[in-house]
């Protein structure tokens, strides 16, 4: 299976699915979000447009760019898990996710992590998952713990779009 092809990943109380029109106000909500993007690379996809413009190129512009962005759901939408950084030779993605500050602290994130990692390694070649957080985001950190991820390098300095490099942890699975 082509990881692009993703169209759904169901669990038990989210499912992790294609971003359409209807979906606009929850996705409004969390690009609008600054304390979300505080820790957030500034140069993502969704902030480049307006919203509509954003769901339509999502699955063209976003997965030529090799990036899959998908909305996670409870009842609503609630936020986005992205998987990026495709490298076929070396059989690597790196995955992410954000959510509205509304699900904040409900073991969403882990689980989404959990979701993603059972997807890609039960349906895919892929045999590495990376991910990357911000130094300060001590929820990523406590998510890609209890996610499986092992964390193998600290106070990274990377070009995350703000002035001055950022310092992130770098994650292996």
């Amino acid at each position: 299976m082509d990881i692009f092809d993703t169209t759904v990943i169901e669990g038990g109380r989210i499912t992790i699915a294609r971003i359409t029109q209807a979906d606009r106000r929850g996705l409004r909500e969390l690009v609008e979000n600054d304390r979300i993007y505080r820790t957030a690379p500034t140069f993502l996809f969704e902030r480049r447009y307006d919203i509509d413009t954003v769901i339509d190129r999502l699955y063209t512009e976003a997965v030529d760019e090799g990036s899959l962005i998908l909305g996670v759901y409870t009842d609503t939408f609630c936020g986005i898990a992205e998987m990026y950084g495709y490298n076929e030779r070396m059989h690597k993605i790196s995955i992410g996710c954000r959510l509205c500050e509304r699900a904040w602290g409900s073991g969403i994130a882990t689980e989404v992590g959990k979701m993603m990692i059972d997807h890609i390694y039960g349906n895919t070649d892929i045999e590495i998952i990376t991910a990357s957080s911000m130094v300060e985001n001590k929820g990523a950190t406590r998510s890609l713990t209890k996610s499986g991820f092992i964390l193998t390098a600290s106070g990274v300095e990377e070009d995350w779009g703000y002035p001055t490099p950022t310092l992130v942890n770098k994650w292996f699975r």
